[in-house]
């Protein structure tokens, strides 16, 4: 709790406010107390002067002032103008002063009509006692009431204010957040890209240099391979660098949603490794359905990541195979590979790879498995529900698909 003699912070402008209603209060009534007592005037001038201070000691100031008033009443001095600085001070601890104190005032203002009553008209009728008792009463507490009604109002603009204040910092936060969240999200894109384009056109310029000499159609091959990935890459990584330009804001409108590649765009991505010397038996089981935008693309992403560690990894000669399994409740998609990739020491920096695929799944609701399989190779399985999990995202459901995420895959078998 604030002291009774703590002073409030006040801006320079109050401060001159207070001066000059003071300076003018102690003018105006001071002279007529003057005016009306010669020297007891002097107690109505006391009464005024340290309004100056009502706003940064209201305590101090009502103690003060109602302390003179208390001394005019002892002295047996008559009610004079400067009596008005007590329903000043009155006003002003009721507003700014804590509320304990506020009150303890208001019960010192029906004390101080007790004995202004008393002293001031107790010759008279007691039906003019009784009427001077209640209009004097009134005037008391209604002053008090006033400044009551005005702190009330202060404190409840007060908490809007704070309110409004808290919700532009949420506002800030929650932007800042999703800003974070799209970065990340297009950086993990620009990932699985740039390691897929670049996985591909080292395994093609390794075979061009070797059959440069003895096959220059296939040399030839390998180059076109090259570079039409390489310029497809690039394409595709324009287009998302370009979501990080904080002044193309059509790019992020979230109403404008934005191409994918799904399921139905895996037979073309195979059909890439493939060129690029990799051997991949595709096979698709169950029922295909259309599926909603996020999770056709969490599917991709992880073939494209097992494909790309596996060109990486898995040894010349290897054999990798991919299985989409339609289930009743879920997507089970295996990627499989038996070369000698887990044999390799893993390196100090596990990429962005293996995590990517797991937040990927993650937020579609499922899980990522990876590891060595007995009897050698490497393997990835993902389990992700068709439905996603209901915490509160805002992610795209079935109602909602982007280009290239839906059926159109072949009901079985390999290819």
């Amino acid at each position: 709790m604030t002291g009774i003699l703590e002073a409030r912070p006040l801006p320079a402008s109050s401060k001159a406010f207070d001066l000059l209603l003071a300076g003018g209060l102690t003018m105006f009534f001071g002279f007529l107390s003057l005016a009306q007592e010669r020297w007891s005037g002097l107690l109505g001038v006391a009464m005024l002067v340290p309004l100056v201070w009502r706003r940064t000691h209201p305590e101090a100031v009502f103690l003060a002032v109602s302390s003179v008033a208390v001394l005019q009443w002892l002295s047996g001095s008559n009610l004079m103008a400067g009596n008005v600085g007590l329903l000043v001070a009155l006003y002003t601890i009721s507003v700014y002063g804590e509320v304990r104190y506020s009150r303890i005032a208001l019960g010192v203002g029906g004390l101080g009509v007790l004995m202004a009553t008393a002293r001031y008209y107790g010759n008279s009728d007691w039906r003019q006692q009784i009427t001077m008792m209640v209009a004097l009463g009134a005037l008391v507490f209604g002053v008090w009431a006033i400044g009551e009604r005005r702190r009330t109002r202060g404190l409840y603009v007060a908490q809007l204010e704070e309110r409004a204040a808290q919700l532009e910092r949420d506002r800030d936060r929650e932007a800042a957040l999703a800003v974070s969240n799209e970065r990340t999200r297009i950086a993990r894109e620009i990932h699985d890209v740039v390691a897929h384009g670049l996985s591909i056109m080292i395994v093609q310029a390794d075979g061009g240099l070797y059959a440069a000499d003895a096959s220059p159609e296939q040399a030839k091959k390998a180059l076109a391979t090259i570079g039409d990935t390489g310029r497809a890459s690039l394409t595709e990584m324009r287009k998302m660098l370009g979501l990080l330009k904080q002044d193309e804001q059509n790019e992020l409108d979230p109403n404008q949603p934005r191409p994918q590649p799904g399921v139905s765009s895996l037979p073309e991505l195979i059909d890439n490794v493939r060129d690029a010397g990799l051997t991949v038996d595709y096979q698709v089981t169950g029922q295909p359905r259309d599926l909603p935008a996020l999770l056709g693309l969490t599917a991709y992403r992880i073939v494209q990541e097992g494909l790309t560690n596996t060109l990486k990894h898995a040894g010349p000669g290897a054999r990798t195979s991919v299985t989409l399994d339609f289930g009743r409740e879920l997507l089970t998609v295996v990627v499989t590979d038996d070369g000698r990739g887990a044999g390799v020491a893993p390196s100090s920096d596990p990429g962005h790879g293996l995590v990517g695929m797991r937040q990927r799944a993650s937020i579609s609701g499922g899980t990522v498995n990876a590891g060595p399989k007995a009897g050698g190779g490497y393997e990835v399985i993902a389990k992700l529900p068709y439905n996603l999990p209901d915490n509160g995202s805002n992610l795209p459901d079935n109602s909602s698909r982007l280009p290239g995420n839906g059926g159109g895959l072949p009901t079985g078998g390999v290819h």
